[in-house]
């Protein structure tokens, strides 16, 4: 599914160079769920914006599903075709209601085309949302935001899903909830990266990967 070789990342301020990542080499299987860990400043931002397609690499090479992206065209095509994303801070737009937030990441997909809201009604039943469809996202608790966050990730049935920090911003019980959500979508076949400091969350990971300095320190079970 994934495939790092020798991947690194630089990034240049004037005559400063940073290396955010330092011959990463690495493998993700289909439907595996992945924990990134480490320290503030060890380069877990820079991978996952590189699985993203948000960015690329200063040099080694990354595979998503056999295919290298080699230009901004490249990237944008296989964002848009295979990747969702999950963010701590739920990126919701207060306008829109929870059904139309989940929606708009297929009109997204589909150039603005009619979406099935079927779907939308199904992906919202998937993550226990469906009662308050009709909501704005400042009416929800924290737990729900980031629920229709995860839905909204979850609508276009990514082959990838990128999570940053997804439970930072929320209690035990939720966070909990969060992640039970996240195995159940690896489950069904969705690869899951999950970027999160903390321990209790990396552990119902299948795997936990170790960043230090840009390079892979550590790896074992979750």
């Amino acid at each position: 599914m994934i495939e790092l070789a020798n991947l690194s990342k630089i990034y240049r301020a004037g005559e400063v160079e940073t290396q955010a990542l330092a011959g990463l080499t690495l493998g993700i299987a289909p439907g595996e769920f992945v924990a990134v860990t480490g320290p503030s400043g060890c380069g877990k931002s820079s991978l996952l914006n590189i699985l993203g397609f948000l960015d690329a690499p200063s040099g080694g090479s990354y595979r998503l599903l056999g295919e290298e992206a080699r230009t901004e065209q490249d990237r944008t095509r296989l964002r848009r075709a295979h990747v969702g994303f999950i963010f701590q801070s739920f990126n919701l737009i207060d306008e829109l209601s929870v059904a139309e937030n989940i929606e708009i990441s297929l009109l997204y997909r589909t150039g603005g085309g009619r979406s099935p809201r079927r779907r939308v009604a199904a992906v919202m039943e998937e993550v226990g949302i469906a009662h308050r469809a009709g909501h704005l996202p400042r009416t929800l608790s924290g737990g729900q935001q980031q629920r229709v966050a995860i839905a909204r990730a979850l609508v276009s049935q990514p082959r990838l899903i990128l999570a940053d920090e997804p439970t930072g911003n929320l209690d035990s019980a939720h966070g909990a909830a969060v992640i039970e959500i996240l195995r159940a979508a690896a489950g069904a076949g969705t690869t899951i990266v999950m970027v999160t400091h903390s321990p209790l969350h990396a552990a119902a990971a299948d795997r936990r990967i170790e960043l230090l300095d840009g390079k892979l320190v550590g790896e074992g079970a979750g």
